[in-house]
């Protein structure tokens, strides 16, 4: 997904952030030592080195520590979103029956066109529970919407989702023409008036137009590569052209050298197609040449697809298709994903203050630019190349915390959502893929050795020498069960250790 050149530039990011800084500090150094060469010694006592280098070290630490822990909360976020998915799925998919009564609103269904229904009912909840990690994957990363080509397949028969009359029906075949994002009397490109929802449904934030700087509409998104985890989605038109699953800042030669954005005027009036380009690619990045962090979402597309899993439970409880026992695990793994998503917005929107990085790193870099003053008198023409080793140490774990603080974008040490929502992905279609059947369909056959290993007869043999079967043969079975634990207790032990 990602190409070679692009890894090679996210990879150097970290060592591109610091490219100023370094060469600022060595350059002090330098100037230190020749001017210390000449009979002007610019050398001073090195006694505050210790205590300072002391104190900054465990400052430093302190703010590298607490950016990983939050890197790590969001790893452990993500592995609870995996586990309450997989869980509910199986519940869904396991215990929520298909064989229900008769439907009075529904009469003439036959028996196979009702377990049908209730198939197709099950798969596109499970639809909805792969919903919510990739929702969230694009809620973290700061994209609004749910026009991907990931996420808008799994939700787009949501009513809330849907180009619809006061009758829940699509007023144009969506295939029929292309639009542009259809709001109250949006016209298409066809110059057909499309109707918005219900005058019962809330106000659609994800109906406002693209920004043309972000995404350029396209027939057909041009693929890289034969990798494409979307082509298994189902395949649904949409009257707004769906974005790709990825939307990574651009590369420019910004992103190679940052510490030139300073003088990205100085570009600017070269040329009219030199500004446009600038202006286009260089948006990414602040004039210091820190990459921007995204700003606040205000849509909140997981949070809407829990309220349609919560719907979903009390339709349950109401017809009683689900036992009070697995409601309230269903319900358990519904709160996990609320916990998991408030969490995570909270580590999202919540950043190390203001004042304390400032101070931090004002603090290194008065230390810095006095640390070839302190040293000189010991290293002499070392000065140089241990300025800019002391420089990359501090700094690199001063970056390392700032690039960790938030570990849900794309750069290059940050979490891998993507993969994680692949993940979840396949083991909900390998849920899915599970067929529910009796277990004495698989438990009496030929290969199936229940007593193993001092009992070597299959189950079916077991049952039809009905050797078990009598009250004296309920001792036989008890001694047997005894004897095995006793085998496997002297087996699975290593005496000669």
């Amino acid at each position: 997904m990602i190409s070679g050149v692009s890894v090679v530039l996210r990879t150097s990011d970290f060592t591109n952030d610091l490219i100023a800084e370094l060469v600022f500090f060595s350059l002090v150094a330098t100037m230190v030592t020749l001017v210390s060469k000449t009979k002007y010694n610019l050398g001073i006592s090195p006694q505050m080195l210790t205590v300072l280098g002391t104190v900054l070290g465990l400052v430093v630490s302190f703010r590298t520590s607490s950016a990983y822990d939050r890197y790590w909360e969001g790893r452990k976020l993500w592995s609870s979103i995996e586990l309450s998915s997989r869980q509910m799925a199986q519940i869904i998919w396991i215990h929520v029956p298909i064989d229900r009564k008769a439907d009075p609103a529904r009469p003439q269904l036959s028996e196979d066109e009702s377990r049908a229904r209730a198939i197709i009912e099950k798969r596109s909840m499970i639809n909805l529970v792969q919903a919510f990690s990739v929702s969230m994957k694009h809620f973290l990363r700061s994209e609004e919407g749910i026009y991907y080509q990931d996420l808008y397949p799994l939700i787009c028969f949501l009513p809330r989702y849907v180009d619809a009359g006061p009758d829940g029906k699509r007023t144009q075949d969506p295939s029929s023409s292309q639009t542009s994002a259809g709001g109250n009397g949006t016209v298409g490109a066809a110059g057909t008036q499309w109707t918005a929802v219900g005058s019962d449904e809330l106000p659609l934030w994800y109906e406002s137009p693209l920004k043309k700087k972000k995404y350029k509409p396209s027939s057909k998104p041009k693929r890289q590569r034969t990798f494409d985890p979307e082509k298994v989605l189902p395949t649904v038109e949409s009257d707004i052209p769906l974005r790709p699953a990825r939307l990574p800042p651009k590369f420019s030669i910004w992103a190679l050298f940052p510490f030139l954005l300073p003088f990205r005027w100085v570009a600017k009036k070269l040329s009219r197609r030199v500004r446009e380009r600038i202006l286009r690619e260089g948006d990414e990045r602040t004039i210091s040449g820190k990459v921007k962090k995204p700003a606040k979402v205000e849509s909140n597309v997981p949070l809407e697809v829990t309220l349609y899993l919560s719907s979903y439970l009390a339709f349950l409880l109401k017809n009683g298709l689900l036992q009070a026992a697995l409601a309230t695990a269903y319900a358990n793994q519904l709160q996990s994903f609320q916990d998991c998503m408030t969490a995570m917005e909270r580590v999202r929107n919540t950043p190390i203050p203001f004042a304390y990085q400032v101070h931090l790193r004002m603090s290194i870099w008065i230390y810095l630019f006095l640390l070839p003053f302190e040293v000189y008198s010991s290293f002499k023409w070392l000065t140089i190349p241990m300025t800019l080793f002391a420089s990359f140490l501090i700094l690199g774990f001063l970056e390392i915390g700032q690039e960790i603080e938030n570990p849900f974008s794309y750069e290059a040490n940050d979490l891998d959502l993507d993969g994680f929502c692949l993940e979840i992905q396949r083991e909900l279609h390998e849920i899915t893929a599970h067929a529910v059947r009796d277990p004495s369909e698989y438990i009496f056959s030929d290969y199936n050795q229940p007593f193993a290993p001092c009992d070597r007869d299959n189950a079916s043999t077991i049952i039809g020498s009905k050797k078990y079967a009598s009250q004296q043969g309920m001792g036989t079975l008890r001694r047997t069960l005894l004897h095995n634990w006793q085998q496997v207790s002297e087996s699975t032990r290593d005496t000669e250790l």
